[in-house]
């Protein structure tokens, strides 16, 4: 797991300039899916279990609905190259 911290410059409607900080997270999709969907484990290719994902605010913070959509993401994201024969 690794953490980050990335500073965005944002304007409001006013155009007041501001700097935020918004802590990254680098987890493997793995983790996602054995905190909301382990038992999609066998399911999935180790090539995408094994895929790195950024969270923007973390792992704590990600519901279960926001891990399905990575997860979803990830599958159509690995398939888009393969072929069917």
């Amino acid at each position: 797991m690794f953490h980050d911290v990335q500073l965005f410059r944002t304007r409001n409607h006013d155009f007041d300039e501001r700097v935020i900080a918004v802590e990254m997270e680098t987890v493997k999709l793995s983790e996602i899916v054995l905190k909301w969907y382990p038992d999609l484990i066998p399911f999935l290719r180790q090539t995408e279990l094994d895929r790195n994902i950024v969270l923007r605010d973390g792992i704590n913070i990600l519901g279960p609905g926001d891990a399905m959509e990575i997860i979803h993401y990830s599958i159509c994201d690995n398939q888009k190259n393969g072929y069917i024969h």
